[in-house]
């Protein structure tokens, strides 16, 4: 490595911390609070290599999920820091980093976008990893502590493609693959990413090569499925579904997560606006083709389309590859093949953010070199300064109820989130009353006749709190993860009868 590209990498490595900095004064904030600090997993360093036997989520909240990797680097880090979340947050930052440098790494080894060699390709890659680095849709991946996820696997993909498509190394991509898919189930992408690769000639292993690498593909999932069902089969699972799809037909789900594609495309693209909820009635169900989100999203699909086919007829070879990450990357979040747990959330534009760093940064390498200076300079503050500006919102659970209340006042979420920290204030009526403003904007949510019912259990009011578990089984038969997680939050602030009395519910 000469000191040319040591300097890039330094600098990109500290493009993505800096803006993020302001995160080591951040706590726990939302899920933190479950998978850590009151997970009694992650709290010895026992639990570094009993993550790999244990579910993401505690088995008393339903046991939902495998991704060990994360689960075992938040035991060490309680382990060193005593549940300190500053040094969460630290090693947050130096994953991020990470994969900057990752994305940086991989442009400089792909060919030139401008035919200058070299130079052309150094420019791309300073290009590519500081937009990627200092990019704002990836503070909520960054400064929430479980975030991390994202982090590995983003990280996974990129040295498992690196590996294929720069050094031809099938023992180092699978290797890369297997940690991926142990941080997050979306690091399966990185196959289609290599071949996606090979299909644009980034380059082009013979036959009997590409079969091999086919082979430890296949070897490495059939373990990683076994492993993850054996891991998960003795706890209750729920299959997540976003509050917006909830009743709703199959049809509908698809037309709504097209029209959702316009947000996709502000956020890679333009930023601005960012928000931690995308839930009713901030974002509600498309019934119709003619209805004009439904064009809208239609509309980012069809220039994303032909973006591609644009760079494919003029053989520019790595932005075709970078649109194509995008989709690929994008396609296991985005509803359009069946319904997910969430409609929309930043965090999981990260690994699609990846294709877009590349993609601008090969095209804007052709551009004459003082005009990219002043280009990249004004982009790398901006999303720089909207980065740092964003961090603290994750601080703790209230700033984040105060954001969502801000950024999305439609959302029923908002509401909810007051209910939940009035409750841990010990203010059951003050609950009760923000959870029936939640239920008004939108009554299909399970989870809040349960806290619902919480409260008034807190109360003394059995009827109405029977009433309203009536009313959370008609939307979801047994609903055990949230009997257990609402039972969780009244045995922490000291209700062990409320929780006895929801447990008994879960049975």
């Amino acid at each position: 490595m000469d000191n040319k590209v040591r300097r890039l990498y330094i600098a990109v490595a500290i493009c993505a911390l800096v803006p993020h900095a302001l995160a080591l004064w951040n706590g726990f904030a939302l899920d933190d609070l479950y998978i850590i600090a009151w997970n009694p997993l992650v709290h010895s360093i026992g639990g570094v290599g009993r993550a790999f036997a244990a579910p993401y989520w505690p088995p008393d909240l339903g046991g939902q999920m495998y991704r060990p990797l994360p689960l075992a680097t938040y035991a060490a880090d309680w382990a060193i820091a005593g549940g300190h979340p500053a040094w969460f947050h630290a090693l947050n930052l130096l994953w991020h980093a990470g994969v900057a440098v990752a994305v940086t790494a991989l442009m400089l080894r792909l060919p030139s976008p401008d035919g200058r060699g070299g130079q052309g390709v150094r420019t791309a890659g300073i290009i590519a990893g500081l937009l990627f680095a200092v990019h704002p849709v990836h503070v909520e991946a960054v400064a929430n502590v479980i975030g991390r996820g994202e982090l590995m696997a983003a990280l996974g993909v990129c040295l498992a493609v690196y590996a294929a498509v720069v050094k031809d190394s099938i023992g180092w991509s699978a290797l890369a693959l297997a940690g991926g898919l142990l941080s997050k189930e979306n690091a399966a992408v990185a196959p289609g990413l290599i071949a996606w690769a090979w299909i644009v000639g980034l380059s082009r292993p013979t036959r009997s090569r590409m079969l091999a690498y086919v082979g430890s593909w296949l070897a490495i999932v059939a373990v990683y499925v076994a492993l993850r069902a054996t891991v998960l089969h003795p706890y209750e699972r729920l299959h997540a579904i976003a509050p917006v799809f909830l009743g709703e037909s199959f049809l509908a789900g698809r037309l709504t997560a097209i029209a959702a594609l316009w947000d996709v495309l502000r956020l890679l693209i333009l930023p601005i606006t960012l928000r931690v909820d995308y839930s009713p009635a901030e974002r509600t169900i498309v019934q119709s083709l003619l209805d004009g989100r439904f064009v809208l999203g239609f509309a980012c699909l069809a220039l994303w389309a032909g973006l591609l086919v644009l760079a494919w007829r003029r053989q520019r070879r790595v932005e075709a590859f970078g649109l194509g990450w995008i989709a690929i990357a994008f396609l296991p979040v985005a509803n359009l093949l069946f319904s997910t747990g969430v409609l929309m959330a930043e965090r999981t534009l990260y690994l699609p953010s990846v294709g877009v760093a590349l993609a601008l940064g090969a095209a804007f390498a052709r551009l004459p070199v003082d005009r990219v200076r002043f280009v990249l300079g004004v982009l790398v503050l901006a999303g720089a300064i909207r980065s740092a500006v964003r961090v603290p919102v994750w601080r703790d659970d209230v700033s984040v109820t105060v954001s969502i209340l801000e950024d999305s006042p439609k959302s029923y979420r908002g509401h909810a989130r007051v209910a939940a920290l009035y409750q841990s204030h010990r203010q059951p009526e003050r609950a009760l009353a923000e959870l029936r403003t939640a239920m008004r904007t939108y009554d299909r949510d399970p989870t809040l006749f349960i806290a619902g019912a919480d409260a008034a259990f807190t109360l003394g009011q059995p009827r109405l709190a029977d009433s309203m578990l009536v009313r959370a089984e008609q939307l979801c038969f047994r609903c055990a993860g949230s009997y257990r997680t609402q039972a969780l939050a009244a045995r922490s602030r000291g209700d062990s009868a409320v929780a006895d009395s929801l447990m008994a519910r879960a049975r």
